[in-house]
């Protein structure tokens, strides 16, 4: 539910394709979680292409959750089983939270659609240094599906009862404990 008395929070999104094979010109699932966030009103921080190298990944991750005007990182790419799928791999190493109830999700909005095919995913997110990285399949209809059914609503403060937005602030509360 949207309540329509509370103003909407634009955030601040990095989107990251993990492929070999995609470029600006043929990264079908990039242009499409772009234009989903233009529309909803968010702000595209950044758009990145990278090959399906573990230790690039990381990288990239590392720098871009360290980057104080990004809030979300969403990949797509390197989900599913074969070899170079690695991206599961790298982000689950860097979570410092682990988000388990979004690739059950998704997982189960993809069997509505695909049926037991939508084992193969996996799509997983958590949070790291105060910022959410959401990591969806390579397939456009995979990001529609993620974006339209779970991330639309949940970086949109006025989605109730909870929404991941309101506790942007929050997120690094650990770090005052440390201190």
């Amino acid at each position: 539910m949207i309540d329509k008395n509370i103003s909407f929070i634009p955030v601040n999104i990095c989107v990251v394709t993990v492929s070999d094979t995609r470029s600006e010109e043929n990264d079908k699932s990039g242009d499409l979680l772009k234009q989903r966030i233009i529309v909803a009103g968010h702000n595209l921080y950044d758009r990145i292409i990278i090959k399906d190298d573990k230790k690039e990944i990381a990288n990239l991750l590392e720098k871009l959750s360290s980057e104080k005007k990004i809030d979300v990182i969403i990949t797509t790419g390197g989900t599913g089983l074969t070899g170079r799928d690695v991206t599961p791999e790298v982000v689950e190493n860097l979570f410092e939270k682990k988000i388990d109830g979004f690739g059950e999700m998704f997982r189960w909005i993809s069997y509505q659609k695909i049926g037991t095919s939508a084992l193969q995913s996996r799509s997983t997110a958590g949070v790291k240094n105060g910022k959410y990285i959401f990591c969806l399949p390579g397939s456009p209809s995979a990001c529609k599906d993620a974006w339209d059914e779970i991330l639309l609503y949940q970086l949109d403060i006025r989605h109730k009862p909870c929404n991941f937005i309101e506790i942007i602030p929050r997120l690094k509360e650990n770090e005052l404990y440390r201190k």
